[in-house]
């Protein structure tokens, strides 16, 4: 799968001549290809893929729609890349302002005889929307959590760490396929899981405490992503009050969630839920983000997320409340959005499930 294509027939719209692709995620996009060195480099009409010679071979195996250049040894990336720009006599080059450090712009500025113009708008709209082929990988990938997090549900009782715990959803993921984690697990206990991003620690679990397990892994080059919030043997009232006050408000922000609406319509469906329910300080973060490639892209559905979400979008859906030093509640499926409204592709049981 590549997207040579659908990059070079957006050049002209955005005024560039060619674009140089210099990140992995934005190279992968465009050439199927999982290098962790290269550029990938279009005009309207071409596009090439260059790499040194530790990967060309693999490269030429798995890219089609591209020609495939070695980087001769002793050639700098800036080098090659003036050759490109020369050899098409391209006037105005795009580049990924977002990725591009200053000195590796400045090395570009300073050699190529082209303006270098700001296209990172190009990769981030593409990739906005996900094709049928992205869709299936991302449903694989999805389908690995689940499996793995019913694995490791039986093992989660008082005594087992949070380590423990993390290490053995990564475990579960590869033994069922992933390629990696999409992000590092987050398995957070008791207190600690009133810290939205808490890392995992030695910390032992006990009876009567909430377990967050927010993971995901990585399928073919695209990520998963889910959170499941478990009490261990019994909870108070308050747990849960406050758990089906989450299920509740992640439930009206999947009712509220289609494209063609800014993402923050979307949040607001689930904010309005928790405030109402007198919990409104402790959701702090926004209801979603989108997913793919990366585990977090663009666009979000936040209070910042004005613009309409496209047709085809895949995006995080997750409020949460956290009581500081008691304890947390998050709840994380994950939404492919259409005209009409959206498809869970997160099939994990979502009541409240007390582990004996």
């Amino acid at each position: 799968m590549n997207h040579w294509t659908q990059i070079k027939e957006k050049l002209e719209a955005f005024g560039i001549d060619a674009i140089l692709l210099t990140s992995r995620p934005n190279r992968f996009y465009a050439s199927g290809f999982p290098s962790s060195d290269g550029i990938a480099f279009l005009t309207g009409t071409d596009s090439i893929f260059a790499t040194d010679s530790r990967y060309t071979e693999a490269a030429s195996r798995c890219i089609s729609g591209a020609k495939v250049e070695e980087l001769p040894r002793g050639v700098s990336y800036v080098q090659m890349v003036d050759d490109l720009v020369r050899r098409y006599g391209v006037k105005r080059l795009g580049f990924e302002e977002d990725a591009m450090t200053v000195g590796e712009y400045q090395r570009y500025e300073n050699r190529l005889p082209c303006a270098l113009v700001p296209a990172q708008a190009v990769l981030k709209e593409l990739r906005a929307a996900k094709s049928g082929e992205e869709l299936a990988l991302m449903r694989q990938a999805q389908e690995i959590a689940e499996r793995a997090l019913a694995d490791v549900l039986p093992q989660i009782k008082p005594g087992v760490s949070e380590l423990d715990l993390a290490a053995e959803l990564t475990y579960r993921m590869m033994r069922h396929g992933a390629g990696g984690n999409s992000f590092d697990p987050i398995v957070v206990s008791g207190p600690n899981s009133s810290l939205p991003h808490g890392v995992p620690t030695s910390r032992k679990i006990q009876s009567g405490e909430f377990v967050t397990m927010d993971f995901g892994c990585v399928y073919g080059g695209y990520c998963s992503d889910m959170t499941r919030t478990v009490a261990v043997q019994h909870a108070d009232d308050e747990m849960r009050q406050v758990y089906q006050l989450v299920l509740r408000a992640q439930e009206a922000g999947i009712a509220a969630a289609r494209a063609g609406i800014p993402g923050k319509e979307i949040d607001e469906a689930a904010r309005a839920v928790i405030r109402q329910g007198g919990y409104g300080p402790c959701f702090g973060h926004g209801f979603g983000h989108s997913l793919g490639i990366e585990i977090h892209e663009s666009p979000n559905l936040n209070v910042s997320g004005t613009n309409p979400l496209p047709v085809g979008a895949v995006v995080s859906a997750e409020p949460g409340i956290y009581l500081p030093g008691r304890f947390g509640v998050r709840i994380e499926d994950v939404l492919y959005l259409k005209e009409d409204g959206c498809e869970n592709l997160t099939l994990a049981p979502k009541e409240l499930l007390i582990l004996e």
